[in-house]
Order: structure tokens, then C-alpha cells, then sequence
């Protein structure tokens, strides 16, 4: 059995349930998932702003849920928002998020991909990261749909629409032979869409919590992320000395702090 705990990283609760629904139906049998967003922040991430703003919270969740015995976390936003930094400070626990999930899971599925994406704000930051992840040689495009976070579970249908022309566009015309949802809120309509165009679409909310379920799995072999380089947590002296042990840490004591760091 493995605990997956779904972070949105965004101040409000309004996706909580729609997602939990949504994750409930493709668990695992024997996987238990929560969902949990901030108490605080923005209530979208379409700004670089706003991602530095949330990203203290955001590692505090990913400790806390470490503390609280969760086997993996995933971070809901398509852009990765503080992967590497949840990685660091996280000893035990593994953590996921959508863009890297998603593009490992398209790049077994063809060989060439477009992702879906609200608005032309969006692209460069994404771009870099499917350079990050080495797919740049396999990215066929970005399709703009001109929806914001806020609008893809406004008016379903026309969403839909949008999301079904941009995806024949990439596989048509782009040469995509998989298509990706860009947005964790472009929830509910893959399979919808893969009906439609003939093409495996990855959903930017299913990938991540499967791909946790599976990084949960790898954990119990002794793979998590590497300490002796990249994710090398922060020595806790120096954590203590700079003051955000404390910051960091829910726990009010010296002690838990100290320890979710694995001091």
C-alpha cells in the first residue's frame, strides 16, 4: 500500500475535490491519495511571481507529508514548480510533477510530442523544461488554446472544442504522434480527446499521481533521489544557523524540524 499526497500550490481549495475525484478513479486499489492545497498565495501560477511566492509553502507541505508517513507527493502545477528544491529537502519521501511525468510517459508512446498549453505566457518557461528533461528533439510544438487556469472548467464544451482542434493541429499538421495536456486543470477530458484524434493523450493531473505510484514503488528498492550531488539536502547546521529550520518546518519543536531534514 502506498499514501500519495496531491499538493495544489495555488491559495484555494476550489480544484481540491474535482481533482481527489478524479485521482480516485485511476488509483490503484491499494493506494490511499489526499489532496491538499496552500493555505495561502495566489490563486494561479501563470506568473513567475507567483511561483516564487508559493515555493516556501510548497517545501513546507513536502516536509510535512514526509513527517506524516506519505510515500510520494506531487506537485500540481505544469511547471514544476520547486521540483528540485522539494527533492533536496525531502530524505525519505519521493515527489513527482507533471511536466517531467508527463513527457517520460509520452516519450514510451511515440515519438514526437505537442503540449497543450492556456496561453502564450506559458510556452518559454515549459520550453526550458522539456530541455531540462532532454526531450527537445522530440517536441514537435506548443498549441495556445487561450484559456487561463481559472476558464478550462468553466464552459467544458467549449474547452473541449479548443482542446480537440489544437490537438489535430499538432498531429496533422505539427507531426505530434502524442499529444500532452499542459495545465493540471485541463482535467477530465483526455480520454475524450484521444477518442477523437486517433492519438495517446497525456493528462497533465493522471500522469504525475501514477508516476508517484510507481516512484513509491522504486523507493521500497532503495531508489530515491541521489543525496551525493544535485538533491544533496541542505546540512541542517547551516539550515539552523540561516534560521529556516524553523521557517521550513510545521512542527513548532527543534526536534521535528531537525529531523525532517535527517540530521
Amino acid at each position: 500500500m502506498s499514501r500519495v499526497l496531491w499538493i495544489n500550490p495555488i491559495g484555494t481549495s476550489k480544484f481540491d475535490d474535482a481533482v481527489r475525484a478524479e485521482l480516485e478513479r485511476v488509483k490503484r486499489p491499494d493506494t490511499e491519495v489526499e489532496v491538499r492545497s496552500l493555505q495561502r498565495g495566489p490563486q494561479h501560477l501563470e506568473y513567475h511571481a507567483y511561483e516564487a511566492w508559493v515555493v516556501p509553502d510548497l517545501l513546507t507541505a513536502v516536509i510535512e507529508a514526509e513527517r506524516e508517513g506519505f510515500d510520494a507527493a506531487v506537485i500540481g502545477c505544469f511547471y514544476d514548480t520547486g521540483l528540485r528544491a522539494a527533492r533536496e529537502v525531502a530524505t525519505r519521501i519521493a515527489v513527482a510533477a507533471p511536466c517531467e511525468s508527463a513527457l517520460h510517459i509520452a516519450s514510451t508512446l511515440g515519438d514526437s510530442f505537442s503540449v497543450l498549453v492556456g496561453r502564450r505566457k506559458w510556452v518559454p518557461e515549459m520550453r526550458d523544461n522539456v530541455a531540462r528533461y532532454g526531450y527537445r528533439d522530440r517536441l514537435a510544438s506548443f498549441k495556445v488554446v487561450d484559456l487561463g487556469v481559472h476558464d478550462f472548467q468553466v464552459d467544458p464544451d467549449l474547452t473541449r472544442k479548443r482542446l480537440v482542434a489544437a490537438a489535430r493541429e499538432a498531429v496533422d499538421s505539427d507531426g505530434a504522434e502524442v499529444v500532452v495536456l499542459g495545465c493540471t486543470i485541463e482535467y477530465g477530458f483526455f480520454s475524450d480527446l484521444q477518442a477523437e484524434i486517433g492519438a495517446p493523450v497525456v493528462d497533465a493531473t493522471v500522469a504525475p499521481f501514477k508516476y508517484a505510484e510507481l516512484l513509491a514503488d522504486l523507493a521500497g528498492l532503495g531508489w530515491r533521489p541521489s543525496k551525493v550531488g544535485g538533491y544533496a539536502t541542505p546540512p541542517s547546521g547551516e539550515l539552523e544557523a540561516f534560521g529556516l529550520a524553523r521557517q521550513l518546518a510545521t512542527a513548532a519543536s527543534k526536534e521535528a524540524a531537525t529531523t525532517s531534514f535527517g540530521r
